[in-house]
């Protein structure tokens, strides 16, 4: 059996490349017990992968030189030598940026498609949920008629937290994304209250006009000056929630950090970030909440497609760059 898979060549200084990584071919080992063979037929490509291609010391190791790449995908079971798993079970499982995988039963699942797609698993009804709940009723102790601020709202994560803002009360949902068709999918399809094109002036300002009252939680997906302008609206025990800072994420010098922080401590306000991964005890809970809020029509996703494991690359480097809407996946 051979596989193809997805390598990261050499470590990335500022933006990555296409010549940072390389498609090849390998032979796999053969099935052993407790394991399965999945065919991938749907991946993820996140932005918290790009931390993963540098050496730098972090909460997750870094991806080694010359080997496949890993991230969420769902595949279909070939072969199988664990109890539980059928030939014809789709499954997810972390062992994404290839085309076929051997995987240990124990670190897949088996998911039901007679209510969603494949693609949901990676997306609304998989982590990308997952965080934008624990962020919002975790982190952030959403309450009912709090005023929220998403960053990156036409992303997977963003607006995902936007949407469930809304079902869990808030009084009012203000977004932030890159372009006028992205406030407008904001505005008009996620539902929510307010959303503005940070291109189009001071983040403060345009904060500031979507929210003249202030805001009650922020959650971050950005970072940089979305941060500063979220701490200069906060109201009384504000609540901020750290993500994601993409807008750092390629920069080869320190960033500097929001200098109004002082502002904390007149509104006894709270920065906290966290990683989903610790907060596992909530997924069930939120996977029956979700399956609810789906049927309602209370959550939406739309999902950006890219086809073909040769243009695994191109779809990172698009997300990158803004160039989805939603979920961000590559179909095999």
């Amino acid at each position: 059996m051979r596989a193809r898979e997805v390598v990261l060549r050499s470590r990335p200084v500022g933006w990555p490349t296409p010549s940072d990584f390389e498609l090849v071919e390998r032979e796999l080992p053969e099935l052993e017990d407790g394991q399965v063979l999945v065919r991938n037929v749907v991946m993820s490509v996140d932005p918290y992968m790009r931390g993963r291609m540098s050496d730098a010391k972090s909460y997750a190791a870094p991806y080694e030189l010359d080997k496949a790449m890993l991230g969420g995908a769902v595949g279909v079971v070939e072969q199988s030598r664990a109890e539980g798993f059928e030939p014809g079970d789709h499954v997810l499982h972390g062992l994404g940026w290839r085309d076929l995988a051997v995987v240990e039963a124990r670190s897949a699942k088996v998911v039901d498609r007679t209510g969603a797609p494949a693609s949901a698993y990676l997306g609304v009804l998989g982590m990308t949920g997952l965080t934008a709940y624990v962020g919002l009723t975790r982190i952030g102790a959403l309450a009912p008629g709090d005023i929220v601020f998403v960053s990156g709202a036409a992303g997977a994560v963003g607006g995902v937290a936007g949407q469930l803002a809304k079902a869990l009360g808030a009084a009012r949902v203000v977004g932030s994304a890159g372009s006028d068709d992205k406030v407008a999918y904001v505005r008009d399809e996620l539902g929510f209250d307010a959303a503005f094109n940070y291109h189009d002036g001071k983040v403060s300002r345009l904060l500031r006009d979507a929210a003249p009252d202030g805001i009650d939680v922020y959650f971050d997906n950005v970072g940089g000056e979305h941060l500063e302008a979220a701490i200069g609206a906060l109201r009384l025990h504000g609540r901020v929630v750290i993500c994601g800072a993409i807008s750092a994420y390629n920069a080869t010098e320190p960033q500097p950090g929001p200098k109004n922080l002082a502002r904390l401590i007149q509104t006894r306000g709270r920065i906290e970030g966290f990683l989903v991964g610790d907060h596992q005890d909530l997924a069930a809970e939120y996977w029956g909440r979700a399956t609810g809020w789906l049927a309602d029509g209370s959550l939406r996703s739309r999902e950006t497609f890219v086809d073909g494991l040769d243009h695994a690359v191109d779809a990172f480097l698009g997300l990158l760059h803004g160039e989805n809407i939603g979920k961000m996946l590559v179909r095999l």
